[in-house]
């Protein structure tokens, strides 16, 4: 957490805010958060004078296109948050771990009270080797049925550890493959290569159709995520298995149980999910 919907939704809103502004200076009180290579002399070196055209995603990181061929990649971790100074989310932070500021008197902030997150600079060179390694985004044209039918049947893995794998599917967490699982009727134990076509497809869409409904509602909020405006997502609301141990399933009033595998929790109605 946060996983593909709430990256997304943050990059929406910064989309709105970011382009054609640019980096005046570059200031990292937490160098904790600085992935390997990526150092503070570097970044200030690097991003200052340079423009930010556009913010994109990757899996779950947030990601800005610089002028000159950068990418400067946030990976939100437990608690990242990414908001522009402007914000109303900005009043709220209490953990700036970095600071970039803007030619228009705004900051980009990246706030991470637990400081799993990471900031990651990188050449389009050095991006597209490590956008390689990971898998198809599940959103796009290229995640198909038939291709995630292919893929499911080259592993070994129960099928939700499966949709863990970001070199297989990118941006999936463990609430949503919990979440598709069960609309699909797929118990997370299974063996991926045991999926009969019929399964695999109908999985294909349920991930689509519940990230989808995940980003409409701006995320799923717990305690810590908030969108790039301040704001609470509303996916918690919509949510069949994750986190509903003991509660009846919204499709046939069995009670959703909790196992761990993996030290992760996997939550699944044994009536429906079989």
């Amino acid at each position: 957490m946060p996983e593909l919907p709430e990256a997304e939704t943050i990059v929406r809103d910064l989309r709105r805010r970011l382009p054609g502004a640019t980096v005046r200076a570059v200031s990292v009180s937490k160098p904790d958060i600085l992935a390997p290579g990526t150092s503070r002399a570097r970044l200030s070196r690097t991003l200052r004078g340079r423009t930010i055209l556009d913010v994109s995603r990757r899996a779950k990181a947030v990601v800005l296109e610089l002028d000159g061929g950068w990418r400067l990649a946030f990976a939100l971790g437990m608690t990242g948050r990414v908001v522009t100074s402007d914000a109303a989310a900005a009043r709220e932070l209490q953990h700036i771990a970095a600071r970039f500021e803007l030619d228009d008197g705004r900051a980009l902030l990246f706030d991470d009270a637990r400081r799993f997150g990471r900031i990651d600079l990188r050449d389009d060179t050095a991006w597209a080797v490590r956008s390689a390694a990971l898998g198809v985004e599940p959103l796009s044209d290229d995640f198909t049925a038939d291709s995630f039918h292919k893929l499911a049947h080259a592993s070994r893995s129960p099928i939700r550890n499966f949709l863990l794998d970001q070199q297989r599917v990118a941006g999936i967490g463990n609430i949503y493959a919990n979440e598709a699982l069960h609309r699909a009727w797929v118990r997370p134990t299974r063996r991926a290569r045991t999926l009969t076509r019929r399964e695999t497809h109908a999985l294909h869409g349920a991930i689509r159709d519940v990230l989808a409904e995940a980003i409409r509602s701006r995320g799923t909020t717990f305690s810590d995520y908030r969108d790039g405006e301040g704001r609470s997502g509303a996916f918690q609301f919509r949510l069949r298995v994750y986190d509903r141990q003991g509660l009846p399933c919204p499709a046939c009033g069995t009670s959703i149980r909790r196992i761990v595998r993996s030290n992760r929790s996997a939550f699944y109605c044994p009536h429906c999910q079989r």
